[in-house]
């Protein structure tokens, strides 16, 4: 069996060692993140010269990796993180993949690897979500968390752009970001440490990020707070992301409110939860605003009221809210401390298209062909 698009065949070889249904619910019950992964991936090559070939689905497995094998020394990697929803009809679907397609092509360029097609991208999806569709969990909570990537692959220790690299695509249930509930982070303000540099990497989903932010979000950590908060890297002045996740500032109440993000300047990661809250908010009837937000303007529309919420978007958690802030100055909590009202219609609205509860009138959701 194989499937074939945009002159890139992916040979389909299912996976004759199924989990039994028993234990396959069991798993989904608590599937936790991260932790557990579904029977198929999608594996394909790129070499210069050549293009994109050896493309196939077939069985979880161990990836083998000579010690000489080029990421493993100069980090030439990128990633990305969408989900699969049960429907309420039953079916499955999953929240914008020609977004994420992009967006891998985008982060590909930044760290000198080859573009894989969007339609590659998300027939990959189609043909592991497809075979696997049993681990997509009903639980309105839960959801199949899918991870592609793409890694320098050629065994070569020289500095350079990898003659070789692999694209692999994995599945795995994912539980609730919030097992007891939506819950209110406090922040901590790094001053220290910079996530990101105009010229740098930060708009490129690429592990290299993720790794250099680790040490501020143990800072964070003894700072008794749960996640750290990123300023621009020139005057530490301009508030930028939360850990991974974009953040939202919300000016009044009501009516009236007015959502603040901060614009993209090349050192913002562009989440697609992002993108889609600013329209989800205008079709709210909010006021929404791509601008800067500084650390003094944080904590004086605290202080006046004229701040009213904070939340910060991203894939796992969809919204989190934001309960307090904490930087090497102070401490000033947010609003009254708890979920806000704009943010959790705003959560509600997504959440409602994500799982075919409302209408999708942007045409959000692929629907994943039964297999």
């Amino acid at each position: 069996m194989s499937a074939t698009t945009v002159g890139i065949t992916f040979k389909v070889t299912p996976s004759g060692a199924r989990v039994p249904a028993s234990e396959r619910q069991r798993i989904l019950s608590n599937p936790g993140f991260g932790k557990v992964f579904s029977e198929h991936m999608a594996v394909a090559t790129w070499s210069r010269g050549r293009g994109w070939h050896d493309a196939e689905v077939r069985q979880y497995g161990q990836i083998a990796f000579d010690p000489g094998t080029s990421v493993l020394h100069y980090a030439q990697a990128v990633f990305e993180g969408l989900k699969a929803y049960r429907q309420e009809d039953g079916t499955v679907a999953v929240f914008r993949p020609e977004a994420n397609a992009a967006r891998f092509q985008r982060s590909a360029r930044r760290l000198a690897l080859p573009e894989l097609p969007a339609a590659a991208f998300v027939e990959a999806i189609d043909l592991v979500v497809g075979l696997d569709s049993d681990w997509v969990p009903s639980d309105p909570e839960h959801s199949l968390y899918l991870r592609p990537f793409m890694y320098a692959s050629e065994v070569n220790l020289t500095v350079h752009p990898s003659d070789e690299v692999t694209f692999v695509l994995i599945a795995s249930p994912s539980g609730s970001y919030f097992p007891t509930g939506v819950k209110p982070v406090t922040v901590w303000l790094s001053e220290d440490f910079s996530r990101a540099a105009p010229g740098g990497t930060g708009e490129a989903k690429t592990g290299g990020n993720y790794a250099g932010s680790l040490l501020a979000q143990a800072q964070a950590a003894e700072q008794g707070c749960d996640q750290v908060v990123w300023l621009d890297a020139i005057e530490h002045r301009w508030v930028e992301e939360m850990g991974g996740m974009n953040l939202f500032f919300v000016f009044g109440s009501g009516s009236k409110a007015r959502l603040v993000t901060p614009e993209l300047t090349g050192t913002l990661l562009p989440g697609i939860t992002r993108d889609s809250l600013l329209t989800l908010g205008r079709d709210l009837g909010y006021e929404v605003v791509e601008g800067r937000v500084s650390v003094d303007q944080w904590r004086a529309g605290c202080a006046d009221g004229s701040l009213t919420e904070v939340f910060a978007c991203g894939t796992a958690a969809v919204i989190t809210p934001v309960g307090a802030a904490k930087s090497a100055a102070g401490w000033w909590a947010i609003g009254d401390g708890k979920p806000g009202v704009v943010t959790m219609r705003l959560r509600q609205a997504l959440v409602d298209i994500q799982r075919g509860a409302a209408p999708d009138v942007h045409r959000w959701m692929h629907a994943v062909p039964a297999r």
